[in-house]
């Protein structure tokens, strides 16, 4: 097991299943799918993202350095997690963007069914060192923890 202290951006504690991605994140190409045409699995969109593309998304520890794309990315998160369509977490090497941070921040304060945690700047090591399928458990202290 390897330890990680990140910057908590939203509270919480999860264990999940870790999904990754060495590209930035597109959110609106990644979930609109599953947003706009239903796919319960919730893969992947996203045909520019090897990694991913094709992969479900829903209940994973999405791990990944940042996102990039359109200016939805924050309202596409907050929908993901209203419908209860979202990651179980979001795990950013770098610090989160503006974006991304806007929308998991709503959905933290409006949507009280879902609770997706997320924490920032774990580092490129992080990034390195994690492989799909790996537990990840999240506390609430921003120690991310990798088995």
């Amino acid at each position: 097991m390897k330890t990680f202290q990140g910057r908590v951006v939203t509270p919480g504690t999860v264990t999940a299943e870790a999904l990754v991605t060495t590209q930035g994140f597109n959110t609106l190409a990644s979930f609109q799918m599953a947003l706009q045409f239903g796919d319960k699995a919730v893969k992947c969109g996203d045909q520019n993202n090897e990694e991913l593309h094709g992969k479900p998304m829903i209940g994973k520890a999405l791990c990944l350095p940042q996102t990039i794309g359109s200016t939805t990315g924050g309202l596409v998160l907050y929908c993901a997690c209203a419908l209860e369509k979202n990651p179980a977490c979001l795990l950013f090497a770098n610090h989160i963007d503006s974006l991304a941070a806007a929308g998991a921040i709503l959905a933290d304060v409006w949507v009280e069914s879902v609770s997706m945690p997320v924490v920032d700047c774990l580092g490129d090591e992080f990034l390195n060192y994690v492989k799909d399928g790996m537990k990840i458990t999240i506390k609430e202290n921003g120690i991310v923890e990798v088995e």
